[in-house]
């Protein structure tokens, strides 16, 4: 079992201080949620390959989280209802980019022992680590706005709840978040399996009663011109990528590999970067299913019917049960809604306190951490619900994709760089073609992005 390292405040004088390693300038003192670190048994080198695979198993759902919140829910339904199948090659190209991107941060995390923010925080001067912790910020809470409004808003749905006192109600997440968190993180990890479970349900049920063209989802999944030469197309395309690869879980995902026990040399390391990956991949493949699912709903209900507006989460809701003649349907729908938004706080509050942890090395009690996060999502979301009502929470919705986008770069150009390190990584570096296509993804990431962004400030 790897041991913690020693807190820097417990250095008795500079001579004893650690040495860092080659590449980087500091030394690592406190580890990446030092609270939970290296807590979860890993079997022995030759133990079976499910008992090894059971033990890395859950990072990985806590990541996927991020690719099925609320945020993605309107941009796949206005893609469905406007253009049919067509648009699920770019859920399915999206979530190959994500698979790349996770296998990419979890090898950040097990090789060098230090999440993303706290590589940016070694790597780059003080002030550029002050930028992008500003930025990362700015998109947790993009993120974390994205989880109240989808909670308030399923939240009324299935109880006619006003929407400011839903958006109330989501500061209890804290609380049940860092209730849980201190049972042990494989309860947290038990947790959003289980709400996985309730979505990917619920999202079977869906696709049963819609009733749609499988031979129109299977062409639907190949890439198409179209995609790229009709402007509204592309807009929505661009849209459902930028919605779908979320910058805050690579900084949770560096991390949160951290918590299995695994050995500190080259094959312990090698086991557990084969094994995450594993565990990232299949559950994002799970969060591919419920994306798709969301727009193959939407094509079925709406496009097939002649219904191509169709863009707003409530107006899916309501429409789903009369265009389908399935009661449940639309209850299902808001369930699904519910279990993403709880989904997506637990895993959202756990990102913002490795960022500021990583970045500012300022390990503020948990409670209060989460607390400001919260707060600085619920006050926005409050004083649009009050004043504006649905119409209001669903464009600020969409605003929180359009911010996640901005900010996407930010993280994705430094966790390229990092495992493209020889002096980082060492023996674990990226070989040359695993780095070509990460920069090739980055390229298309970072242009698509600028042109979301283009679109919506100017076109």
């Amino acid at each position: 079992m790897p041991t913690v390292l020693p807190s820097s405040s417990t250095t008795s004088a500079p001579s004893s201080a650690p040495l860092p390693e080659a590449g980087w300038r500091r030394a690592r003192t406190v580890p990446s949620l030092q609270e939970v670190y290296a807590s979860v048994r890993v079997p022995a080198h030759d133990a079976s390959f499910w008992r090894k695979l059971l033990a890395f198993w859950g990072p990985g759902l806590m990541v996927a989280v991020g690719y099925m919140d609320p945020g993605n829910w309107a941009t796949d339904i206005a893609g469905g209802s406007r253009y049919g199948y067509t648009l699920l090659s770019v859920i399915l190209i999206s979530n190959l980019f994500a698979m790349l991107l996770q296998h990419l941060a979890a090898k950040l995390g097990i090789v060098t022992g230090r999440d993303l923010a706290q590589a940016c925080r070694d790597h780059y001067s003080k002030p550029v680590a002050l930028v992008l912790w500003v930025l990362c910020e700015v998109a947790i809470a993009a993120c974390d706005l994205a989880e109240v409004i989808g909670s308030a808003i399923a939240l009324n749905l299935l109880f006619g709840l006003p929407l400011p006192w839903g958006v109330v109600l989501t500061i209890l997440d804290v609380l049940v978040v860092l209730w849980f968190q201190n049972k042990g993180f494989r309860i947290l990890e038990s947790i959003v399996a289980g709400l996985i479970v309730v979505i990917f349900g619920c999202f079977l049920y869906e696709i049963i009663v819609s009733r749609p063209d499988w031979f129109g989802i299977l062409g639907g999944l190949v890439p198409r011109p179209e995609v790229v030469t009709t402007p509204g197309m592309l807009y929505v395309a661009i849209g459902i990528l930028g919605a779908t690869v979320m910058p805050h879980n690579l900084y949770l995902h560096s991390s949160i590999v951290q918590t299995r026990a695994f050995d500190q040399d080259e094959p312990g390391k090698r086991m557990a970067i084969k094994f995450a990956t594993i565990d990232s991949t299949v559950a994002l493949f799970m969060a591919f299913f419920v994306n798709a699912a969301i727009l193959i709903t939407a094509a079925a209900a709406f496009h097939s019917t002649g219904r191509h507006h169709v863009a707003d989460i409530n107006e899916a809701h309501h429409l789903l049960a009369p265009v389908l003649g399935a009661g449940a349907a639309s209850v299902v729908f808001a369930v699904a809604l519910l279990a993403s938004g709880q989904n997506s706080t637990l895993t959202g509050t756990l990102a913002g306190q490795i960022v500021m942890e990583g970045f500012l090395n300022l390990r503020l009690k948990p409670w209060l951490r989460r607390l400001i996060t919260r707060a600085i999502a619920v006050v926005p979301a409050l004083i649009v619900a009050l004043l504006y009502g649905e119409k209001g929470t669903g464009e600020l919705l969409v605003l929180s994709q359009v911010i996640l986008s901005l900010q996407l770069s930010f993280a994705v150009v430094p966790l390229v760089l990092f495992t493209g390190s020889k002096a980082k990584m060492g023996v674990f570096v990226n070989r040359p073609w695993l780095q070509a296509i990460a920069w090739v993804v980055s390229g298309i990431i970072i242009a698509l992005n600028l042109y979301l962004l283009w679109e919506t400030f100017f076109g």
